[in-house]
C-alpha cells in the first residue's frame, strides 16, 4: 500500500463517518438503543469480512477495544443529547489530544508540518462552528469531549497495533454492544426505518469505516491520521442539511473551505515531494 492510497481509505473512512449525524438523528431510536445495535451488526459485518479478526484478543487489543467501545456510544449519546454539530465538533477535538498522547505512547514526534496543521484545523473549525454552538446543552457537550478523548486513545491504540487493528475492532463493538443493548427495552419500538438506519450505521458507517481507518494507519503516522479525518466535520452538515434539513450558516461555509484546503494539502504534500525528489 502506497502512502497516498493510505491516505486516500482515511478519508474514505472520513466521508463514512460524516453519515452519522443525519442517520443517528433521523432515528427514532434512543441513544443507547442505536449505540448497540449499530455494533452488534458491525460486529457481523466485521467478522464476515476480515478472518483475521476471529481470533481471542490479547490484553493491548482489548485495551484498544475499550476506548473505542467508549468512542463509539459516547458519540451516539452525544448526538442525541446535543447538536449534531456539536457533537461532532466537539468529538474532533481528537488531535489536540494524540497530538499530547504520540510522543509518550508510539515515540512519534510531529512534523512540522503537522504542528502548522494543527492551528489551521483549530481556525477552520472554529469559523465552522462558530454559529451553531450554544452555552447551553452542557451534558452533550460533555458527552462529546469524553468521546474525543477515547477516539484519541483509540488512534494511538490502532496506530501502535498497525495488522491487529481489526480484531481490536470487533472485539471493541462487542464491549460497545455488551454496554448499549441491555437498555434496549427502555426505548420505543423500531420502526422499519429505524431498522434500515440501524443496517446502514453498523454495516458502512461504522464497520467499513473504521476498517478503512485501521488499514490506513498502518502507513500513517497517527497526529497526520488525526489530521486528515478532520474531514468528518466538514461533510457532516452537509449531510444533515441535505437529509434532515439543518442548514449550515456562513462561517460554517468559510470554516468548511479552510479544512477543505488543509485536508488536501495534508494529502498530497507527500506525494508531490515523493514526485519532485524522483524529477532530474
Amino acid at each position: 500500500m502506497t502512502i497516498v492510497q493510505s491516505r486516500l481509505l482515511l478519508l474514505a473512512a472520513a466521508a463514512l463517518w460524516s453519515t452519522a449525524g443525519a442517520a443517528i438523528k433521523l432515528c427514532g431510536l434512543s441513544g443507547w438503543q442505536i449505540a448497540g445495535a449499530r455494533s452488534l451488526v458491525a460486529v457481523l459485518f466485521l467478522l464476515l469480512l476480515v478472518k483475521e479478526s476471529r481470533r481471542l484478543p490479547s490484553l493491548p487489543v482489548l485495551l484498544v477495544s475499550v476506548a473505542y467501545a467508549f468512542t463509539v456510544v459516547l458519540f451516539v449519546l452525544a448526538t442525541k443529547l446535543t447538536t449534531a454539530a456539536n457533537a461532532i465538533f466537539i468529538q474532533d477535538t481528537a488531535p489536540l489530544w494524540v497530538l499530547l498522547l504520540s510522543p509518550l505512547l508510539l515515540r512519534e514526534r510531529p512534523t512540522r508540518g503537522e504542528l502548522l496543521a494543527i492551528p489551521v484545523y483549530g481556525a477552520g473549525l472554529g469559523l465552522f462552528f462558530l454559529d451553531e454552538l450554544s452555552a447551553g446543552q452542557l451534558a452533550g457537550n460533555l458527552v462529546a469531549l469524553g468521546s474525543g478523548v477515547a477516539f484519541a486513545l483509540s488512534i494511538v491504540g490502532l496506530r501502535r497495533l498497525r495488522s491487529d487493528g481489526p480484531v481490536s475492532l470487533v472485539w471493541g463493538n462487542l464491549v460497545a454492544a455488551a454496554i448499549a443493548l441491555p437498555l434496549w427495552p427502555t426505548g420505543p419500538a423500531p420502526r422499519a426505518l429505524d431498522l434500515a438506519l440501524l443496517a446502514y450505521l453498523g454495516v458502512f458507517q461504522l464497520g467499513l469505516a473504521y476498517l478503512c481507518f485501521s488499514r490506513g494507519l498502518e502507513r500513517t503516522p497517527a497526529v497526520e491520521a488525526s489530521l486528515l479525518v478532520l474531514l468528518e466535520p466538514v461533510l457532516n452538515p452537509i449531510w444533515t442539511f441535505l437529509l434532515a434539513g439543518e442548514r449550515p450558516g456562513p462561517w460554517a461555509i468559510a470554516g468548511g473551505a479552510v479544512v477543505l484546503a488543509a485536508t488536501a494539502w495534508r494529502t498530497l504534500a507527500p506525494a508531490l515531494r515523493l514526485q519532485a525528489s524522483a524529477e532530474p
